[in-house]
């Protein structure tokens, strides 16, 4: 709450009647609406912008002669389960490449944990400079065909729908639920008619579109098509535009990015690994490219501050002017989206401010519950009279996967796999402790020519995936995670070659943003080594188990046809 003495402070020092707090001298302010950049100061009391297009004077200065200012980025979209590392990590990993807030859907912790999951990351965003905002998991389950570690009801929702960082509820992933009204979603709708719904629709269109949107959902992140962005977009659907490091969706969608556009189309990254980050940045990097390809300028920064705000209805951020929350990306320069300064809530971002902010216990420390396998537990027996096998066709930078068929040998020791076609075998193993179930199938697109990958990163379910030319390695890799409490590994000739471990519910490291990097480093090392040919294996693995995204899918209940929404026959 801001007091009466600190608004009237903001007052008095808006009028240059006293100092402000912090003020950024001679900056290039950019105008996210009218695309103008004026060279002016801008004071800063609390955590709120008190006066621009002026002169003032702080207790604090920040040089900002030759950059430029504009609004802090704003993820729209993202799962900092992905990251690998944990919330106040992600925090001091990602606030300096000037994401001052983000909207995240711990889906993943909550398919682990359930609630307890959704407390640990609220009680995280408590602590974090970087403002983390929630929306509550609405798929947890994401369907029934797979084994989860929890369930979220509505009843599991309610109690935290009212905590100040909770913005709504989370994508509705489970599309076919909600056109045929099923009564759980339905109440989760219910419940959430006045705030923010979040979409997630791949390739939902026509009048079956309509009927989604008509729940109230307000936002999509899975177009992948300029055609399909545009019918959501016609429809009053907000389209999120997403550059992870699996799912790269940003040269498609570029085009629906213009002056007529841009408020209703914002920026998101979902899921993005340390290495990308490490390499290529963060939504700064999504900015750099649309501008490369010929967006306009003010419009790409509105889309990644203004509209990100306005569309979840984050009323106090998105613009830099009196008034406004003090959240500011400071540039070197602006076509190349080179960040080299970030206020947060009116704080300068300095290494010892994140070490102030306490710290969370960790959770999710005793979640791996699988049971250790022998190479046989990957015998997969063909179906009377099956000539041809389906096979998941996996390519790069898509988590879309295809029906493929292939034609494979039979040994007593079942199917095999084809190394000449790369066609390897994919199972997921049930890691909850529930059932033990095993599915097994083929997949193609890894190159593989011998050893194993194994996740337990498995969206969305999060049980061990495990993708390998022979059967031995596959059980090495999967029997090295379930020591390590899950993470990845990479297995060749029967020995773990390379592995991350991720204890915290199989989903994220108590390391350092810099360690985890470094490890997985050494993984792709690894899996390039067997000549893996995707630039992101490990990613692709954990994607392989989500029944959500079409088209042909793998999880612990057997190979499932998400056009289909059913299990392959």
């Amino acid at each position: 709450m801001t007091s009466p003495a600190l608004l009237t402070r903001m007052i008095m020092a808006g009028q240059g009647k006293e100092p402000a707090d912090l003020v950024i001298k001679n900056i290039g302010l950019l105008d996210v609406i009218t695309g103008a950049v004026t060279i002016t100061d801008i004071a800063i009391v609390g955590d709120r912008i008190v006066g621009t297009h002026s002169r003032y004077d702080g207790q604090h200065v920040v040089d900002g002669t030759g950059r430029f200012a504009v609004p802090g980025f704003i993820d729209t979209h993202l799962h900092i389960e992905s990251s690998l590392v944990t919330p106040l990590e992600f925090d001091r990993c990602v606030l300096p490449y000037g994401v001052t807030t983000v909207l995240c859907d711990p889906h993943e912790i909550a398919n682990v944990l359930g609630a307890e999951g959704l407390k640990y990351f609220l009680d995280s965003a408590e602590r974090t400079i970087m403002d983390i905002r929630v929306n509550l998991s609405s798929c947890v389950p994401a369907t029934p065909f797979e084994t989860s570690g929890a369930r979220l009801e509505i009843e599991d929702l309610l109690p935290f729908r009212s905590h100040p960082k909770v913005v709504g509820l989370a994508e509705m992933m489970n599309f076919p639920g909600v056109l045929n009204a099923d009564p759980g979603i339905v109440a989760k709708l219910v419940a959430f008619q006045e705030g923010h719904i979040d979409g997630h629709a791949p390739l939902l269109g026509d009048m079956a579109l309509n009927g989604y949107l008509a729940a109230g959902i307000r936002t999509d992140h899975e177009a992948t098509s300029a055609a399909e962005a545009r019918e959501k977009l016609a429809k009053g659907m907000a389209i999120l535009i997403r550059e992870g490091s699996v799912s790269k969706d940003l040269e498609a969608l570029a085009e629906v990015l213009d002056e007529n556009t841009s408020s209703f189309v914002a920026l998101c990254t979902d899921d993005r690994n340390p290495l990308d980050i490490e390499e290529e940045g963060h939504l700064d990097s999504s900015i750099r490219r649309l501008i490369a390809m010929g967006r306009p300028l003010h419009h790409v920064y509105r889309a990644a501050s203004h509209s990100a705000a306005r569309i979840f209805g984050l009323r106090d951020r998105g613009l830099i002017g009196p008034g406004w929350r003090a959240d500011i990306a400071i540039l070197d320069s602006l076509e190349e989206c080179r960040v080299s300064d970030v206020i947060a809530a009116g704080r300068l971002v300095t290494p010892d401010l994140f070490e102030k902010r306490g710290a969370v216990a960790l959770v999710g420390l005793t979640s791996m519950k699988a049971k250790p396998v022998t190479a046989d537990a990957f015998i997969t027996e063909p179906k009377p009279g099956q000539n041809r096998v389906p096979v998941i066709g996996v390519r790069p930078g898509l988590i879309l996967t295809f029906r493929e068929e292939a034609s494979l040998a039979t040994t007593d020791q079942g199917l095999q796999p084809d190394l000449a076609a790369d066609v390897i075998k994919v199972a997921v193993i049930e890691r909850h402790g529930k059932n033990g179930n095993i599915g097994r199938a083929f997949v193609t697109g890894f190159g593989l020519k011998r050893g194993a990958i194994a996740s337990s990163v498995g969206h969305d379910s999060h049980n061990i995936t495990v993708v390998g030319a022979n059967d031995a390695d596959m059980a090495a890799a999967v029997n090295r995670l379930i020591e390590l409490g899950g993470g990845f590994a990479v297995a060749d000739g029967g020995k773990v070659t390379a592995e991350l471990a991720l204890p915290i519910a199989g989903l994220m490291s108590p390391k350092s943003f810099e360690e985890v990097a470094g490890d997985l480093h050494h993984l792709r090392d690894a899996a390039r080594a067997l000549d893996c040919v995707l630039p992101e294996p490990f990613l692709q693995v954990a994607f392989l188990a989500l029944p959500v995204i079409p088209h042909l899918k793998m999880t612990d209940r057997g190979l499932f046809d998400v056009d289909a929404f059913d299990f392959v026959g």
